[in-house]
């Protein structure tokens, strides 16, 4: 049997950054998509992406928006978040992610986001940048 892989939740600015730009957010989701490390997912994380995808300012066409998202549902474990988490007060629709880390078991949040990075770690699960991520535990492809 092999190692257990590691299970993440990639937080909308990484997923927003992996599609749009190379660097580090997009090795995160590379390694999603390939099976090494398992992202989890929810509702309330999948509908602030849909919101945030259509953004002007990134310009992705409509075939790029609806392949990309269902990539992404394909290679995600959707959960159901049992828990109600209010840490963050400053930004409380930054708690979704906890939320779905707490209910994923999840062992990393990846992100780019202040509010969560400030964190450093929530009940054992280590909040990281997407750079931290790679180079702190790095799961090869």
């Amino acid at each position: 049997m092999g190692e257990r892989k590691l299970k993440v939740v990639l937080d909308t600015n990484v997923l927003i950054s992996a599609v749009g730009w190379s660097g580090p957010p997009e090795k995160c989701l590379d390694l999603s998509m390939n099976g090494v490390i398992i992202n989890f997912i929810t509702r309330p994380i999948i509908e602030e992406l849909m919101v945030v995808i259509d953004y002007p300012k990134f310009k992705f066409e409509e075939n790029e928006k609806e392949q990309f998202l269902e990539v992404l549902l394909a290679n995600s474990v959707l959960v159901e978040p049992m828990e109600n988490i209010n840490i963050i007060k400053e930004y409380p629709d930054d708690n979704k992610f906890l939320e779905c880390a707490v209910e994923a078991c999840a062992d990393h949040i990846i992100s780019g986001d202040a509010h969560l990075l400030k964190l450093q770690q929530f009940r054992g699960i280590e909040i990281l940048s997407p750079k931290e991520f790679l180079t702190k535990s790095p799961p090869s492809l």
